[in-house]
């Protein structure tokens, strides 16, 4: 069994809440912005979330707009200019402090760094996004927590495609069972087990209730060790939020759990 050495940490809907609480909610106000008469509700943002990258969203969503650019050179740069405003606008909204981290979260990233394991962010939304979020919570030196940073901008293929956890772990010179990844979609649990990482799932607003397969633990939020599968021994006994002993509890035993999703 192979010694576990570093998270790696998923960014939207893993870390905070951002898809529910600022990505769609800049995502409308670009299009007002642009005078394009579209506005995702949170019903319509959430089967959007099916496709990984948010340019390549509203890509998506123009297929079935009969108002969107006929040649797709111009449905591309349509495309392109929203979703650079709309970033613009997510990092106004995040400098507010309007979008926490996850509860549990910013403990559990303390405590890594402590015990001397090492952390990295394998996300693909953009970089830009992650220094939003980021800097308002740990400051403008939040880079020196983390061993290794890749975003979109770094892949050609997104997640679910496992380039961005495989570029990691190359990064960090460790095998795939040295380390455990953070994910909340279907999307980002399949990349991280396409590296063969195994994967903890946190649910998420947005991926409520959604099947995941190969994941070594399942449950609610690291804000809690209640209500997980497998369960944590005397988890009811002893609440509080996830620790590492937890995340290396599920670690030593993911041959015997990684059927569970």
């Amino acid at each position: 069994m192979a010694q576990l050495e570093a998270l790696l940490w998923d960014v939207d809907g893993t870390l905070a809440e951002t898809e529910r609480d600022g990505h769609r909610v800049a995502f409308n106000l670009a299009f007002e912005a642009f005078g394009v008469p579209w506005r995702w509700d949170e019903p319509h943002y959430g089967k959007l979330l099916r496709i990984t990258g948010g340019r390549e969203r509203i890509l998506h969503d123009m297929r079935d707009r009969s108002d969107a650019p006929v040649l797709a050179a111009e449905r591309e740069q349509l495309a392109a200019a929203v979703h650079a405003r709309k970033n613009a606008i997510y990092a106004e909204l995040v400098a507010t402090g309007s979008i926490p981290l996850r509860p549990g979260v910013a403990e559990l990233l303390d405590e890594t760094l402590a015990r001397g394991l090492r952390l990295a962010i394998v996300t693909t939304t953009s970089r830009s996004n992650v220094d939003a979020l980021l800097r308002v919570h740990f400051g403008a030196d939040w880079r020196d927590r983390f061993a290794v940073v890749v975003c979109g901008e770094d892949v050609a293929r997104k997640k679910p495609d496992p380039e961005a956890y495989a570029r990691a772990l190359d990064a960090l010179s460790v095998g795939p069972l040295a380390a455990v990844a953070f994910e909340d979609s279907p999307g980002g649990v399949a990349a991280a087990r396409s590296a063969d990482v195994p994967v903890v799932v946190t649910r998420s607003a947005y991926f409520p209730n959604d099947t995941v397969e190969g994941a070594i633990a399942v449950g609610p939020g690291l804000h809690t060790r209640r209500d997980w599968i497998p369960g944590l021994p005397d988890a009811e006994a002893r609440d509080g939020p996830v620790r590492l002993a937890d995340i290396a509890y599920w670690h030593t035993r993911m041959e015997l759990v990684s059927q569970f999703g």
